[in-house]
């Protein structure tokens, strides 16, 4: 995939650092969000990097780029969604790290989502990395009530086949 406008230089050479510290990790690990659009070359500008694990991967991502550690991981709640997170500040990039994220549907806390099952590689700058599938991340926003997002990806998907 070629280099897409809307990832800035940047937020590549953050996600070099990402993907190199965290490609052999062993850790189960997607990016999600509008970093993970752009990277599949929908037309949004992302204002952070969001990095979806689980419990213990969120600790491990933390303790592996400590001394970019903003805000401690810690379990949390909106209300909307609940994870254990934290921000890192990579060379001046937010970096949000979740982990067991889940949602409220219909009054009730989902299960958080198998990773495995949703992951997708995406070659992107000489990176093979790991992104939430558009399917699944479609079915995300419309939980959260994010149309505007949602709609765009509906749309790129109708136009990929």
């Amino acid at each position: 995939m070629k280099n897409n406008a809307t990832i800035s230089k940047e937020y590549l050479r953050v996600l070099h650092k990402l993907f190199s510290r965290l490609n052999n990790s062993g850790i189960n690990w997607v990016i999600i969000g509008s970093t993970g659009l752009a990277l599949r070359g929908i037309l949004v500008k992302p204002k952070d990097i969001d990095v979806q694990t689980d419990e213990s991967g969120v600790y491990e991502i933390e303790l592996i780029f400590k001394e970019y550690v903003e805000k401690k991981v810690i379990y949390s709640s909106t209300g909307k969604i609940r994870s254990y997170f934290g921000t890192l500040n990579i060379d001046g990039t937010k970096v949000e790290i979740m982990g067991d994220n889940q949602k409220i549907v219909d009054g009730k806390w989902e299960t958080a989502l198998d990773l495995n099952h949703y992951k997708e590689i995406v070659e992107f700058e000489g990176m093979k990395l790991p992104l939430l599938s558009l399917k699944c991340e479609y079915a995300e926003y419309i939980k959260l009530g994010r149309q505007e997002k949602a709609e765009m990806i509906k749309e790129f998907l109708r136009t990929q086949k």
